[in-house]
C-alpha cells in the first residue's frame, strides 16, 4: 500500500517539478559549437571581435573603479550591480539556472540578448526557428530597443548611441 502510494505521488510531482523548471545559461562555449562556422556567418568571431566579449573586462580597469566611485558606490566596478546589470549575463541570477560552460566574465554574451539556451540549444530545435522561439530563444523585431536598455543616459560613459553605427558592427544573420 505503502509503495502504490509512493509511486502515485512520484508520478503527480515529476511532471511538476519539470514543466516548471526554469531554462538555464549554457554560455558562450555551448553557442560556439554551431555559431562558429562560415556557414552560419562566423557569429561566434563577430562576438569575439566585438565590445560585447570584452564588457565585463573593463569593469576591471582603475578608470571604471574611478567612475563607480565617483558615483557613490563602495564597490569595486566588477562587484558593482548597477555595473553588471549591462556589462554581463547571469550576475542576478540563481548559480543553480548557470550551466558549468557559463561564464559570467564573457561579458555581454550571446544569452544576454537571446535568453538563456538550455531548453533551445539542440541542432534540432534551432533548425526550427518557431520551436526554438517556443523554447525560449528571444528574436527582436526592432532590436534597437533592447540595446537601449544599456546604451543610454543612465550610463556614466554615455555618448550619443547611433544605433545603425553599432548595429553594423555586431549584426550575425546566418547568410541565405
Amino acid at each position: 500500500m505503502i509503495a502504490k502510494l509512493f509511486l502515485t505521488m512520484l508520478i503527480i510531482v515529476i511532471p511538476i517539478i519539470f514543466t516548471n523548471a526554469q531554462p538555464s545559461y549554457v554560455g558562450v562555449k555551448t553557442c560556439a559549437m554551431c555559431h562558429k562556422s562560415e556557414k552560419q556567418g562566423q557569429q561566434l568571431k563577430i562576438w569575439e571581435d566585438s565590445q560585447h566579449s570584452k564588457a565585463f573586462e573593463t569593469l576591471l580597469s582603475d578608470k571604471a573603479n574611478e567612475i563607480a566611485k565617483s558615483k557613490g558606490f563602495k564597490t569595486k566596478a566588477s562587484e558593482t550591480e548597477d555595473c553588471l546589470k549591462c556589462h554581463v549575463s547571469g550576475y542576478n541570477v540563481d548559480a543553480s539556472l548557470l550551466g558549468k560552460n557559463f561564464q559570467m566574465e564573457q561579458g555581454v554574451q550571446c544569452e544576454t540578448c537571446h535568453g538563456p539556451g538550455s531548453e533551445y540549444k539542440s541542432k534540432k530545435i534551432m533548425e526550427d526557428r518557431e520551436q526554438a522561439v517556443a523554447k525560449g530563444l528571444k528574436l527582436y523585431e526592432k532590436p534597437e530597443e533592447l540595446c537601449l536598455t544599456c546604451h543610454n543616459a543612465e550610463s556614466p560613459t554615455y555618448t550619443d548611441f547611433n544605433f545603425e553605427e553599432y548595429w553594423a558592427k555586431i549584426v550575425h544573420t546566418v547568410p541565405q
